[in-house]
């Protein structure tokens, strides 16, 4: 056999060999993310139990069993529930989506692998974003999510503050001045306000996807969603 034959042999056995790492390596990949996922659900869904029934408490005026700022009148500043250490200042509920999690005070990347995370504003100054990461069962589905679609921000204090969806937009990671203020003219002649954002990134992560979303006018801000 010459050399040449030997040598193509051998660069066509080492191609085999990483064609199967590459696929051993994306299947590896794809088993990492889904029980990532799974533990993010779980994680988000162990803290509701224990969400849920505080702010249930609040809005009947009983307090709860949950520690509280709601009770304190810090004027100006969102109430939160303090669970595990860590402040929520509420749950996002989005029923065409079927996605009701809880939102924590601040965010980083440890914090964002428990539930969405308060990225910036307030729901009391109408210009609350809040991120999420790209799970599954936490903001990946917005990704779809119809224009006019409901959702829900139920408040530590009890509040349901309702807003739909007025339009989505991909938005480059470091364009945060973009993805925070709270209008859109990329026309330079008309002006889309929102009093709500969420985001989470696209799929690859070069990208990520934000959700504006306006306060419906009839809202009255009180009451608890069922």
């Amino acid at each position: 056999m010459s050399q040449t034959k030997v040598r193509y042999r051998r660069a066509g056995s080492c191609l085999i060999i990483l064609g199967m790492i590459s696929i051993l390596a994306a299947a590896v990949l794809v088993l990492f993310n889904f029980y990532d996922g799974e533990r993010a659900r779980k994680a988000s869904a162990g803290i509701l139990t224990q969400l849920d029934p505080v702010i249930r408490a609040e809005a009947q005026g009983k307090g709860g069993a949950g520690e509280s700022e709601a009770a304190k009148g810090l004027a100006g500043r969102m109430p939160t529930v303090l669970i595990g250490g860590y402040a929520y200042i509420g749950e996002i509920e989005i029923p065409s989506l079927q996605i009701r999690l809880p939102v924590m005070e601040s965010w980083d990347y440890d914090r964002l692998k428990i539930s969405p995370c308060r990225y910036s504003g307030s729901y009391l100054t109408d210009d609350l974003v809040i991120c999420g990461h790209n799970y599954q069962r936490h903001f990946s589905p917005i990704k779809w999510i119809d224009i006019g679609a409901a959702v829900n921000l139920i408040t530590a204090d009890g509040q349901v503050i309702r807003y739909q969806v007025s339009n989505r937009e991909t938005i480059q990671p470091a364009a945060v001045d973009e993805m925070v203020h709270n209008s859109s003219a990329a026309d330079g002649i008309s002006a889309e306000s929102w009093e709500l954002t969420l985001f989470t990134c696209n799929t690859g992560g070069q990208s990520r996807c934000a959700v504006r979303c306006i306060r419906n006018s009839s809202d009255g801000g009180d009451g608890r969603s069922e």
